[in-house]
């Protein structure tokens, strides 16, 4: 890997690392979600800063350009993000819908009750 290579991959990990943080701080990605894209930003500035265990792990896996190995762990991290989120989209889908049936059932209710006349306390047998 050049050191161009290398100062471009540190740079893309700690833009990354840096803006997961910023995104928590300003409260548009809560901390439970930056949890996995602040493990992301680590491996690779970790696989970046240390060229070694790039190459290491880069000839076991087979791979000839170690570089390449970054894009494999950013494309790996990014697909297990996508199935995260869409399970958690799916999950909070299925509770909508739970509450809109419950909105609904509550709604028909209330006509209800606005519908059937109201007794007046004391009125009967009093």
């Amino acid at each position: 890997m050049t050191a161009n290579v290398q100062v471009a991959a540190i740079l893309v990990s700690l833009g990354l690392l840096v803006l997961v943080v910023e995104l928590v701080r300003r409260h548009q990605l809560s901390e439970e979600h930056s949890l996995l894209w602040i493990l992301c930003a680590l491996a690779l500035l970790l696989l970046s800063l240390w060229r070694d265990l790039l190459h290491t792990m880069a000839r076991w896996l087979g791979i000839f350009y170690p570089p390449a190995l970054l894009l494999l762990v950013l494309i790996a991290f990014a697909f297990i993000a996508s199935l995260y989120f869409s399970v958690i989209t799916s999950r909070q889908r299925r509770q909508i819908e739970r509450l809109v049936e419950d909105v609904a059932v509550l709604d028909a209710e209330l006509r209800d009750l606005q519908r059937t006349p109201s007794k007046e306390p004391g009125g009967e047998g009093g």
